[in-house]
């Protein structure tokens, strides 16, 4: 059995949704009601393959809000997290994606180092960050996208936005090793990082945001939003491919100018319908197809019985397991969503 653990996109999103969750006591509290409240399993899933095998899964909802970190209440969002995990590990999960917040908040705040949770002791090999199919299906949705908008790489400048994180990394190597495209423009805060990249790669420009986002023909955009950063859609080429691989996804609502096209990165869809309510929840515009690439890198590994953490720590991904888990992709009947 698979495992999904997520969360909800803030406490408005979480209080409009917990009727559709059947927690409807849920629906008028706060923030300090959800720092408390325990994860939950809210839906059962079933996954047919193309291949016809089928496999089971849960959904576990963290109860963790993006509004935990903002108001710097990370010893809640550090236990949601673990809380979720062990509640999986419980409950016989034997592969589980950390969706959304949850990837992040385990390798920034370290929770390596918290393995006992209660009378549960975590076996971290039954967890996976879904980083490596995300970065996969980020680089698929660059390769047919572009063509599909008449962009040829071979002439194309792509900036990566958040290129030393795990999946920014990770799509920098693919691009560079896999595709012909003429220039990689590098953009992250860590500077040192940046270097040790660059030198990795052999190639590509170390940029700021404002001076790269007119270059590129393309832009995959895999960090946060800083505040009080604004994207000015005139700016950018005609045509231009932005590829917002975020959670949750906004540049689409912030940009929207005549020959700027914004596809939601890290998203897959399926060839047959999935038995599950929880990607409406999350309003996905095909609920019944449509779902993070993260979550469906442990439907992927349970359908190859491969029970291990598949992605995990940081900058660990290489070209080679991004080619592994895309061509499970491929026979299990996923394909990256394009325009």
């Amino acid at each position: 059995m698979f495992g999904l653990i997520g969360h909800l996109t803030s406490l408005e999103h979480a209080q409009a949704v917990a009727q559709e969750l059947g927690y409807p006591e849920y629906a008028d509290q706060g923030l300090d009601f959800w720092c408390s409240a325990p994860p939950q399993i809210v839906d059962s899933i079933i996954v047919t393959s193309i291949t016809g095998q089928k496999i089971e899964g849960r959904y576990v909802e963290s109860c963790f809000l993006p509004e935990m970190l903002a108001s710097r209440r990370i010893k809640a969002a550090t236990r949601k997290v673990l809380n979720a995990m062990a509640h999986a590990q419980k409950h016989g999960i034997n592969i589980t994606a950390l969706g959304g917040f949850s990837s992040i908040i385990f390798e920034n705040f370290k929770l390596e180092q918290f393995s006992q949770v209660r009378n549960i002791k975590l076996d971290f090999e039954r967890f996976t960050t879904g980083n490596t199919h995300t970065a996969y299906i980020l680089c698929k949705q660059v390769e047919e996208a572009s063509k599909q908008l008449g962009i040829d790489l071979s002439k194309a400048t792509v900036a990566i936005c958040g290129a030393t994180g795990d999946i920014g990394s990770a799509v920098t190597r693919w691009l560079d090793a896999k595709t012909d495209v003429q220039e990689l423009l590098l953009i992250a805060r860590d500077q040192e990082r940046l270097k040790e990249l660059q030198g990795e790669l052999g190639r590509g420009k170390i940029m700021g945001l404002t001076e790269a986002l007119p270059l590129a023909d393309v832009v995959v955009w895999v960090a946060s939003m800083p505040k009080g950063v604004e994207i000015d859609p005139t700016t950018l080429k005609q045509p231009c491919l932005l590829i917002d691989g975020g959670y949750p996804k906004n540049l689409a609502t912030k940009i929207q100018h005549p020959g700027v096209y914004v596809l939601n990165g890290g998203i897959v869809e399926h060839s047959l319908d999935i038995d599950w309510k929880i990607m409406k929840i999350v309003n996905m515009d095909v609920p019944g197809r449509q779902l993070f690439a993260c979550f469906a890198e442990s439907m992927l590994l349970e359908f190859e019985k491969l029970y291990t953490n598949f992605s995990w720590g940081r900058n660990q991904i290489t070209v080679d397991k991004m080619e592994q888990i895309g061509r499970v992709s491929v026979k299990h009947g996923f394909r990256p969503l394009l325009v």
